[in-house]
């Protein structure tokens, strides 16, 4: 059982392990749906008013609800997206985006407190690790973000900051907790998982048999350019890892995305596409099984850190056609909030930069 500061993580925990927790506070535990449906609507132990003051009073006495609190929310008068900086009980603070599609409202999530894969070109990993979120933080960002906004969401993107499969289990629990039909019901047809591609986790997650959208996070048609950028290359390179994609489908039958950041003059060329195209065939289209690829073609975001620069808008064009023209399938990703900075970890950076600046004029 996960616990905080000494208390039972409530919000961790599924029917049945609810169900054997309140057997040990000698409650009955036919209780434990009630209390599950009350914290996935975002209410916390006083607000559950269809259990006994004795209960609720057991509850705060050995356990917790943890759901994270607004510490800033933005939201952009182009197209509605809301992006929220989410505060968690130790202090740290994340990022979630929630954005609004004519396939329903979808919600970007974090899966760590920074990141440890050292990507050169996000935001989010700068700074490294700090901790791993618990099932608990995960599911409290959707929860948090939907009672917040008075809307139902219907989709999740494990996109934000972190690598999901790097936080493996935690990551399963909550896919398990959201797709409850008591609490959420978010099926996973309707939840994408992007990784930078830890094989050995996606030839885990293959044997699942979860019917989750895969997004690989490429970037590059080649080892060397992959690995200068992608650090998590220099141990499973591009050929691994469309192996690995590969194995995932013919168990799954699902369709994997490829995420492409593109950056100006390093591979953002119609050369450069025509190598992906190459890079891609040559290591999916292989065993009777068809592989049907899908390229999501990102404009870099800029980040003062990196140096890199955005590509122009005719760029991405003629990238994106040159890999249409060779029959891989490319689109490109339409910018939500852009007004907002919306872009995942930015926020989260702007703030700890504050916050040192902060203590080095003291």
């Amino acid at each position: 059982m996960l616990t905080l500061n000494g208390k039972a993580d409530l919000l961790s925990m599924n029917i049945p392990e609810l169900e054997e927790f309140l057997i040990t506070l000698g409650e009955p535990k036919y209780r434990a749906k009630q209390i599950f449906a009350w914290m996935h609507r975002g209410v916390g132990i006083d607000g559950m008013t269809d259990i006994s003051k004795k209960l609720r009073e057991k509850l705060h006495e050995t356990a917790v609800v943890d759901l994270p609190t607004i510490e800033e929310k933005l939201v952009s008068k182009l197209d509605g997206t809301v992006k929220y900086l989410f505060g968690l009980h130790d202090g740290n603070v994340i990022e979630s985006v929630f954005m609004r599609y004519k396939h329903g409202n979808t919600i970007c999530i974090s899966s760590e407190v920074g990141c440890p894969m050292g990507c050169k070109f996000c935001a989010s990993t700068i700074g490294g690790l700090v901790r791993k979120l618990r099932p608990a933080e995960l599911l409290g960002q959707v929860i948090a973000a939907e009672h917040d906004i008075g809307e139902r969401i219907s989709n999740i993107v494990m996109m934000g900051i972190g690598e999901p499969l790097d936080n493996y289990d935690n990551t399963l629990k909550f896919l398990s907790l959201v797709g409850d039909p008591a609490g959420l019901n978010i099926g996973s047809r309707h939840i994408s998982l992007s990784t930078c591609g830890l094989v050995d986790k996606i030839d885990e997650l293959a044997k699942c048999d979860l019917q989750i959208t895969l997004s690989i996070s490429l970037h590059a048609a080649d080892d060397e350019t992959r690995s200068s950028i992608m650090p998590i290359n220099n141990k499973w390179k591009i050929s691994e890892l469309l192996d690995a994609c590969r194995r995932y489908f013919a168990v799954t039958g699902r369709r994997i995305s490829f995420e492409y950041t593109l950056i100006a003059g390093k591979n953002d060329s119609p050369e450069y596409a025509r190598r992906l195209a190459h890079t891609l065939k040559q290591g999916l289209y292989r065993g009777s099984k068809p592989f049907p690829i899908h390229v999501n073609l990102i404009p870099v975001n800029e980040v003062e850190e990196s140096g890199f620069s955005r590509s122009s808008n005719d760029a991405v064009k003629r990238f994106s056609d040159t890999l249409n023209s060779l029959g891989v399938n490319a689109t490109v990703r339409r910018k939500l909030g852009g007004d907002i900075n919306a872009s995942c970890g930015q926020l989260r950076r702007a703030k700890l930069k504050a916050a040192q600046e902060k203590i080095a004029e003291n």
